[in-house]
């Protein structure tokens, strides 16, 4: 059975969508599973090998990515997140069998719709998106591995970091950046008490990350930490060539966002800061790795309230 997974948003919002691939691809190895992403997750989805195939969704019009799903004879596509033009592109495309969740006036394309109200919460994303699965196959096991992906050759990518930029002990890694859908963050100067509390301790090599569109940003924490030994890091190598070396970070700390998921997926332990509201929460924006190496922090919108977290996230990066 050809099958569709369609999820064509964000780089978080598809790292919640792998479980299910990988879950479909293993109920029968047989079937050929066949990604419909964004650009920016085509190197990513084609990395993974419960993964056969990956069609990407240019924002071209819809007769367009009509006719590229067509030719991939699609049997049935399971949309997880959905909007009126994938879903009228598959309905033009003929496939027999559509799942999506009943939300919106898309929802009129599919022929099958699970009404989940992921508004109210009651899972994780990446929980709503397995549940999806059980309409096409009701018998289907929900449990994937974790990490769920992994690279043979991470460890030499991480080897090679280390030795170019001479870094002799484990790497605690801050992604200060916004990014994705996040509600919540810590602004620059809490980022910089907690950088500089850990590089106080003199047991861990800080190294901060930013992604090809945040040079602007990255010259500003060089200028805040010019008097540190931090390593200034800007990703322009890819989003795989990321993952193989954050998988060997002793802790990725960020705000809910792209790069936590990346992390999350590839077993790297996490200290994550949320939004203080029930859909921003953890509760709905956990990642699919360990929960035990998920540290969570809701972010209060006073400052007095803040400032409590910030001093629980410094003793727990002290007692590391």
């Amino acid at each position: 059975m050809n099958i569709l997974v369609v999820r064509t948003d964000k780089l978080g919002d598809f790292i919640t969508a792998l479980p299910t691939f990988y879950v479909l691809k293993h109920y029968d190895p047989k079937n050929k599973i066949i990604a419909c992403v964004a650009p920016l997750n085509k190197t990513l989805a084609q990395s993974c090998d419960f993964i056969d195939e990956v069609i990407v969704d240019n924002g071209e019009n819809v007769f367009d990515l009509a006719k590229k799903i067509k030719r991939a004879k699609i049997d049935a596509s399971v949309t997880l997140f959905s909007n009126t033009r994938v879903a009228i592109a598959q309905f033009l495309a003929r496939i027999p069998t559509r799942i999506a969740p009943a939300t919106k006036i898309a929802q009129i394309f599919y022929t099958k719709r699970v009404l989940q109200r992921r508004s109210e919460v009651k899972m994780a994303e990446f929980e709503y998106n397995l549940e999806l699965s059980k309409a096409l196959f009701s018998d289907i096991n929900l449990a994937y591995k974790k990490p769920l992906l992994e690279f043979n050759d991470a460890k030499a990518i991480y080897d090679d970091f280390c030795k170019k930029h001479q870094i002799t002990q484990p790497i605690i890694a801050f992604h200060v950046g916004f990014g994705g859908s996040s509600d919540a963050n810590l602004n620059l100067d809490e980022y910089e008490v907690l950088i500089r509390e850990v590089i106080k301790q003199g047991r861990y090599q800080v190294v901060l990350t930013f992604g090809p569109d945040e040079k602007a940003l990255y010259e500003t924490m060089q200028k805040r930490l010019v008097d540190v030994n931090a390593l200034f890091y800007l990703s322009i190598e890819g989003l795989v060539y990321f993952a193989k070396l954050v998988s060997h970070f002793k802790l990725f700390i960020s705000t809910s966002t792209g790069t936590y998921h990346l992390a999350s997926l590839m077993g790297t332990p996490t200290m994550t800061f949320f939004a203080d509201n029930l859909f921003a929460s953890p509760k709905r924006w956990k990642s699919i790795g360990e929960e035990n190496f998920q540290k969570y922090f809701s972010l209060p919108r006073d400052n007095e309230n803040k400032k409590i977290v910030l001093e629980e996230v410094k003793k727990n990066l002290v007692e590391l």
